[in-house]
């Protein structure tokens, strides 16, 4: 791999001796001038000047020095200086902003947070927008502070996937966290690099550009890989149905959009160890009514289109799934809601739901409601005060 050197965040450097500057400099500079002054049997204005300028600079330099948090213990600054990071999931190099900021205060402040490297695990880094070089130095120093800590990385890129994947191939087995948000990328992007990935998330609709191909980015995924996130992504089943069993087994929260609830039923299937889904889409009418019970999924969250109308249209979700161990129930833009189905999915599935929350779009009344509330004793139900959630009883 090529090395990088730089000195985009290295301390002020005295333009006489070439060597960082410290307080001391100014002190000695100030203590020089009065001696010259004095030697040149300058005026006594000139001398009181330059004297004064002296005291002033030595009371600043003892107050630094003196100050409650230049004597703080490194473990204590080591706190403070995690909590400067901005909250933003995936922080950015730039000199006014926490962590690099913080290596530009003073010597002691740069030691520290050069040498903490829970301060440099999350970075976002862009390739294709500017210089790529003088970013490349910037991103290679920031990685190698992170010593061995897990990594959370954001990769956006509008050009040669290559470059990218120089600069990250020594702290590859770092990577825990992968975001994509490519524009463009030439060449094949290899998920099995990553062997240490365990969360993933895709933005846009970039894998045709990724591998020339959803099939082959997908298919290949990092055996730790536990959680991933393609809302911005669209499946139907025809696109599901080449994956193996194999590559999404290992899989416990996915968050997706699906075109039809076939893709639903066909990602239970794909990923036996799923605990939570999250799911956007158009939820028409089940083509494949095969029942399927999935013992392990805990929280279903669903927000889907639907052709607004007065009459109860059962899309068949209900009829065909089965989950006992489900815990927390979410729905959203459902129109009406199939009551019927629902009531007999609680009782076939005999789970142990807690939470049934219905957002906005779901019509629902308030004999049904009581009904759920007897099914389930322990549920709650959360609703909208701004939403009219109740239709006319029958």
């Amino acid at each position: 791999m090529q090395t990088f050197t730089s000195n985009v965040d290295s301390p002020s450097v005295s333009a006489t001796t070439g060597r960082p500057r410290e307080p001391s400099d100014a002190i000695i500079g100030a203590d020089l001038g009065l001696e010259i002054v004095r030697n040149n049997h300058a005026s006594y204005r000139q001398r009181y000047l330059v004297e004064e300028k002296a005291d002033i600079i030595q009371n600043i330099s003892r107050r630094s020095f003196s100050s409650p948090i230049s004597r703080l213990p490194t473990e204590i600054l080591s706190e403070i200086f995690l909590y400067c990071l901005p909250e933003d999931e995936h922080l950015v190099h730039e000199s006014k902003q926490a962590p690099v900021l913080l290596t530009k205060i003073c010597r002691r402040w740069r030691e520290v947070a050069v040498g903490l490297p829970r301060l440099w695990c999350r970075l976002q880094l862009e390739v294709g927008y500017d210089d790529w070089q003088q970013r490349a130095f910037c991103y290679d120093f920031w990685l190698k502070r992170s010593g061995r800590c897990p990594l959370s990385l954001k990769l956006k890129s509008s050009t040669d996937w290559g470059e990218l994947r120089s600069l990250l191939q020594p702290h590859v087995q770092q990577i825990s966290t992968l975001s994509l948000d490519f524009q463009s990328c030439d060449g094949p992007f290899m998920m099995e690099d990553f062997h240490a990935l365990q969360e993933l998330t895709i933005r846009q609709d970039v894998l045709y550009d990724l591998a020339r191909g959803t099939s082959h980015t997908l298919s290949k995924l990092p055996v730790n890989l536990r959680r991933i996130n393609m809302l911005d992504l669209c499946f139907n089943l025809k696109k599901l149905d080449f994956f193996t069993d194999s590559a999404w087994a290992h899989l416990t929260h996915i968050e997706i959009s699906i075109d039809g609830l076939d893709a639903f039923t066909r990602i239970l299937r794909l990923c036996p160890n799923l605990c939570s889904l999250k799911m956007f889409g158009v939820f028409y009418s089940i083509q494949t009514p095969e029942p399927i019970t999935h013992t392990n999924l805990q929280s279903l969250r669903m927000s889907w289109s639907v052709l607004w109308s007065t009459d109860e249209q059962d899309i068949g979700l209900f009829n065909v799934i089965t989950l006992p161990n489900l815990h927390v129930l979410e729905v959203s833009n459902a129109g009406w809601w199939p009551h019927g189905s629902f009531a007999k999915f609680l009782t076939r599935s005999k789970c142990p739901l807690e939470r049934l929350i219905f957002g906005s779009g779901v019509w629902t009344t308030e004999r049904q409601r009581a009904e759920y509330a007897t099914l389930v004793p322990s549920f709650e139900f959360i609703a909208d005060p701004e939403i009219d959630f109740d239709v006319d009883e029958e």
